[in-house]
């Protein structure tokens, strides 16, 4: 008999067999919880638990911590309901739902960004297409069962294909392959779309986008599919990273931002080299932010990155009057491309 998780935010049902997580439950009926990495690490789809029993998979201390679990508080993508429940969750306008497809694809194009970042191009197979949001992401499945995660740094178009950048990660199994190993004309398999990251229908107010590293592909996607849908609301992207050599599509930001007369870019530098000239923002990327909007109660904030400047973003930006419905964010968990 199945399950009936009831959301006490928005006072709506579904059900649940109690095998799938309560984020797969609700993705199954056609329900839009904000989630991301769907693997415990993130926090993205953090809920508080009012009433009923669960079970839940391993997460990380960064994504709920002691106290929010001794608060209640759960992660949808890891707890199961074993009885019906009720949950105070954040939920989306989910809109029509978009199939989860598992597909095939060839490798097409390699292309080296910068030093450590590829940019990997795969076509699918002729009569087949994928539907997405520009700003979600799809997930290699390895041949060992295991899968690693990328954001579509595209927007949709059957004809373009998809185009992930992937960044070289210390004793990453799979990346050390992409780098070394991987051929155009090589076949893969991938599941999708994945994530709730995408552009919401505010028009009203400015949209902030922060990334960090390869952070920038889903806002890359995001950015351009506004560009041809001739969205004029003002964009504000500060892209963070380590120095000059990281800035791997710097160029290609600069251009849009001279040819789209709502797009300010921003790129921020942690560590630049003092051997190259270099008269931008300098430090973290989430202070730059700050230094630029000190007060966020009018922008909705969009932010992709690894999970320290997710985290560091979230204790600051609260204090400075973003709100938690106009704050949408994409946690990379690159830890997890070195399990072996």
């Amino acid at each position: 008999m199945p399950f009936t998780i009831k959301n006490s935010h928005t006072g709506q049902s579904f059900p649940s067999d109690g095998a799938a997580s309560i984020l797969d439950a609700a993705l199954s009926a056609g329900r839009a919880f904000p989630y991301s990495c769907r693997g415990g690490s993130c926090g993205t789809c953090k809920a508080k638990l009012i009433s009923g029993e669960i079970t839940s998979g391993p997460f990380g201390e960064t994504a709920l911590s002691a106290a929010e679990k001794s608060a209640g508080y759960i992660l949808l993508c890891q707890a199961k309901a074993q009885s019906d429940l009720e949950i105070d969750a954040r939920e989306l306008a989910s809109g029509p739902p978009i199939p989860i497809r598992t597909l095939p694809c060839r490798v097409v194009q390699i292309t080296h960004l910068s030093h450590d970042v590829i940019e990997l191009s795969l076509k699918l197979p002729q009569n087949q297409s994928l539907e997405y949001l520009a700003g979600q992401y799809i997930d290699i499945l390895l041949r060992d069962g295991r899968r690693r995660s990328f954001s579509i740094a595209n927007p949709p178009d059957p004809e373009a294909g998809i185009s992930l950048h992937i960044r070289r990660v210390p004793d990453g199994r799979f990346t050390g392959h992409v780098f070394d190993g991987l051929r155009e004309r090589d076949l893969l398999r991938f599941q999708g779309p994945f994530g709730t990251f995408f552009l919401h229908d505010e028009l009203d107010r400015p949209a902030v986008l922060m990334a960090g590293g390869t952070g920038l592909a889903p806002i890359n996607a995001m950015l351009q599919a506004a560009f041809q849908q001739n969205d004029e609301r003002p964009f504000h992207l500060f892209w963070g990273v380590r120095s000059q050599q990281d800035l791997y599509q710097h160029s290609q930001l600069q251009a849009w931002s001279e040819k789209h007369h709502n797009l300010i870019y921003t790129p921020v530098l942690s560590e630049p080299q003092t051997e190259l000239p270099w008269d931008g923002e300098t430090g973290w990327v989430h202070e730059a932010v700050l230094r630029r909007f000190p007060d966020l109660s009018n922008v909705a904030l969009y932010t992709s990155g690894p999970p320290p400047m997710i985290e560091a973003a979230k204790s600051i930006f609260f204090q400075h009057g973003l709100s938690d419905e106009h704050f949408f964010y994409d946690s990379f968990e690159f830890g997890a491309d070195t399990l072996v």
